[in-house]
């Protein structure tokens, strides 16, 4: 009796809405094809209405950042034509759940529009479809925050880790567009630097490009023994990625700034796609998937950090197998320095008054108890790293590389004499 109770609250929590993609929803204009955006300087514009949850959908599905989602903020209009003096469009992009448009400046410069709706349908297995429970995978977008990525970037901003600089814009129906009009028109974007670009676009100099780790392999292999990873840069960019809770940062969520004097080279990491900083896992259903023995990397931003196996990716394993602890020690005290209480309270102001009103106080907390503990979980991060061991097959992005035993091992395994 009780199964069949909680099975059918299980089925009642999944029956607020069939939809499973839904755009950002403008406030105040009642017929978009109306209004002549070129007037407009920003709208007023709330990133998703789909999240609304009764008391049961809460307790199984969690409260999550659903009153972020739908709370209204004011977000500049964006037209391509005067961007940087005008943007091409290159090509779509997106993961499995990320709609996005690659652009490149006159100079080169390659950024991305990435939208903050997300769109979990290439997510939602078959048989979960046929059980008719779609909207569990739907609604876990709910525990991302729709503007995560801004308050990361400028919490990175004054860790010193370079980042891409996203913005939150909204990007009305327009020439430029063209086909991409239906599906990118009328939307709320991150726009943002791309993890790979062949003009250099950081403050950083003597860069020759900016490349994904495919392409830093290939670079390894004609110039074996002249370059190196900024090991530094690496642990400060993965301790950060621990003090705000972003679990997700396998290989392809990461660019390399290739520093170049006279010939030696060196890899210096920049962090794309902050989606998944500040993760809330809330709710029956979250709590069963984020646990340790069923999704081991959906790792919950919580007070504490509860199992580090979860966040420790082959990536890792790759650019910092036995590396000596000192470095990780070094690198969370002045993290700890630099991210005190009042420059966690001024990144803090980055976001809209309304939403640091909802969420502000709780996640800046979090952070503050991380950090404190953060030299413990850089040593046990370390540690993590070395029981792992070498890397055992191809990283993602790189399946596709037919590389020497050693170099696919690790990136400092591989060298010529």
């Amino acid at each position: 009796m009780i199964l069949v109770l909680f099975i059918g609250m299980v089925y009642w929590s999944t029956s607020s809405t069939d939809q499973t993609f839904k755009t950002s929803q403008l406030v105040n204009i009642d017929n978009v094809n109306a209004i002549n955006f070129h007037d407009l300087d920003s709208v007023l514009v709330a990133a998703s209405a789909l999240y609304k949850a009764d008391e049961i959908k809460i307790l199984f599905q969690g409260e999550q950042y659903r009153a972020a989602w739908a709370t209204p903020i004011k977000a500049p209009v964006l037209f391509l034509d005067t961007l940087f003096g005008g943007v091409t469009i290159t090509k779509e992009g997106g993961g499995k759940q990320t709609h996005s448009l690659k652009l490149e400046t006159k100079v080169g410069v390659e950024l991305t529009l990435r939208g903050i709706n997300k769109d979990p349908k290439p997510l939602i297995p078959e048989f979960v479809k046929t059980l008719g429970l779609e909207n569990i995978i739907v609604d876990g977008i709910s525990a991302q925050h729709p503007y995560s990525a801004i308050l990361a970037a400028e919490l990175a901003n004054k860790s010193a880790i370079i980042n891409t600089k996203p913005k939150v814009v909204f990007l009305p129906k327009q020439t430029l567009l063209g086909d991409y009009n239906n599906k990118y028109g009328n939307r709320l974007f991150l726009l943002e630097y791309e993890t790979e670009s062949k003009t250099n676009w950081t403050n950083l100099s003597n860069v020759s490009e900016i490349v994904d780790t495919k392409n830093l392999q290939e670079l390894k292999l004609s110039n074996t023994n002249n370059i190196f990873i900024d090991k530094s840069a690496l642990i400060r960019a993965r301790l950060f990625d621990l003090l705000v809770g972003d679990w997700d940062r396998h290989t392809k969520q990461w660019g390399w700034a290739i520093q170049q004097t006279d010939q030696i080279y060196t890899a210096i990491p920049i962090a794309g796609d902050r989606d998944n900083a500040f993760i809330n896992l809330e709710g029956i259903i979250p709590s069963i998937l984020s646990n340790e023995n069923v999704v081991e990397q959906l790792r919950p931003f919580d007070y504490e950090i509860d199992f580090m196996p979860g966040l420790v990716y082959p990536f890792d394993q790759y650019f910092l197998l036995n590396t000596e602890e000192n470095l990780f020690i070094q690198e969370a005290k002045q993290l700890q320095l630099l991210l005190n209480d009042e420059a966690l309270l001024k990144a803090l102001k980055v976001w809209p008054s309304q939403i640091l009103d909802i969420d502000g106080e709780e996640i800046i907390s979090k952070i503050k108890t991380r950090r404190d503990n953060l030299v413990s979980y850089a040593k046990l991060f370390k540690t993590t790293i070395d029981k792992k061991g070498l890397v055992t097959q191809r990283l993602k992005g790189s399946e596709d590389l037919n590389l020497p035993e050693q170099l696919q091992a690790c990136f400092e395994c591989y060298t010529k004499y």
